[in-house]
């Protein structure tokens, strides 16, 4: 049997320093690295005469390389704890930024987003979720919530500020930019914010993670939470387009879809009943199944604009809520003494399938005839994720 860790009196303040350091810090991570590029896309192709597909493929890359680099940074988390990674994972984004922004060829910018990639792995949710399941023990879901509350307004914040910083500067210097805001804030916040003691975890040889890896539960978790991933994510891409094709503006769309940002944070502030109230097998068919049931109906329902705009924000609720019932996967079921490493491996599938989801969504828009064809079968998808997901938990 595994043991827990638990908040003591003594540390309580460290506790609190670690979740406010990491909250602050996923925000501007996010921000920066992630949520800047689809703003600053356009201006880098029009100045550049690169194609958004090339770019957007360089982007795409550094998801895929930090799938792979998470798997061995995790098995560092387990032993030695997320000061250091995080630390460094702030330092590479600097050089990786820096990078980006005065690539002359689109070899060299593909270069800097496959070192942003590794910087990703070091800052991104697995690190923080890894941090505070061993720190928070048995409260780890209230910190887990707090944490992904703050981290889904990055879109929210850094969006609207890269865009003013574009519009008064190049693409490169915005960049530049914001490289120097990161490094002042993520880098001594991850040194000084992160200093708690790792905590020791006794009869570590229970639930090896080789073991676990191979066993049946967690094979089917990982194909289960790697189709649910791929129909979530598609579902956030092709939103617009479906809805322009029902007849709504592209600026209505857009709102919809905004409004399912703020869906996201209210499925969020709910978890934490829904954990008291269901067994981890119910709640992960729950809220897989809740999903593909939305994502379908989105697809079969032609209006009216309110209806569909209702859609858009109960999928952000199932898609706010599905993070988390990722974030928690592990620990339900195997405990928190490897899960850094078991995290780590389970995100490969699911980033990656969540990665080509957009490219997807788009290629069946023209092969079944519409949008409306392409959320039918994300719902079907769904629906077996959902199914499997009930055979993704050991005995």
């Amino acid at each position: 049997m595994h043991v827990e860790t638990t908040a003591q009196p003594g540390i309580d303040a460290g506790l609190r320093r670690v979740l406010i350091v990491l909250c602050t810090t996923e925000i501007i991570s996010w921000g920066v690295l992630f949520y800047a590029f689809p703003v600053l896309l356009p201006t880098i192709s029009a100045r550049t005469g690169w194609s958004l597909a090339a770019i957007t493929a360089g982007f795409s890359a550094s998801q895929v390389v930090a799938a792979l680099v998470g798997v061995p940074v995790g098995r560092l988390l387990d032993r030695h704890g997320p000061r250091a990674i995080m630390t460094a994972g702030s330092v590479i984004a600097v050089p990786a930024l820096i990078a980006l922004a005065t690539a002359q060829s689109l070899a060299w910018f593909t270069v800097a987003w496959l070192l942003a990639g590794v910087a990703m792995a070091g800052v991104f949710y697995a690190p923080a979720f890894a941090a505070l399941t061993r720190w928070y023990g048995p409260k780890r879901v209230t910190a887990l919530t707090a944490v992904t509350l703050v981290a889904g307004l990055a879109s929210t914040v850094f969006a609207p500020l890269t865009a003013v910083l574009n519009a008064y500067l190049d693409w490169r210097t915005t960049y530049l930019v914001l490289a120097g805001f990161l490094a002042v804030t993520t880098i001594p916040l991850h040194l000084w914010g992160l200093r708690l003691p790792w905590p020791p975890i006794e009869h570590e040889t229970e639930h090896r993670p080789s073991a676990v890896a191979r066993s049946k539960p967690f094979l089917v978790l990982t194909v289960a939470m790697s189709l649910a991933a791929f129909s979530v994510y598609a579902v956030v891409v092709n939103l617009v387009p479906l809805l322009t094709e029902r007849g709504m503006s592209t600026s209505a769309a857009a709102v919809a879809l905004g409004l399912g940002g703020v869906g996201q944070v209210l499925g969020r502030l709910g978890y934490a009943r829904l954990t008291a109230k269901t067994s981890v097998r119910t709640r992960t068919a729950l809220v897989l199944l809740a999903s593909a049931v939305i994502t379908t109906l989105l697809g079969v329902v032609p209006g009216p604009a309110l209806l569909l705009i209702a859609g858009a924000v109960l999928a952000g609720v199932a898609r706010g809520i599905f993070t988390l019932v990722q974030a928690t996967a592990i620990t339900d079921r195997w405990g928190a003494v490897h899960y850094g490493q078991l995290s780590g491996l389970l995100a490969v599938p699911v980033t990656l399938t969540a990665a080509i989801a957009p490219w997807a969504g788009s290629a069946m828009a023209s092969w079944l005839g519409g949008y409306p064809a392409v959320f039918v079968v994300l719902g079907a998808i769904g629906v077996l994720a959902a199914a499997l997901s009930t055979a993704g938990v050991p005995r």
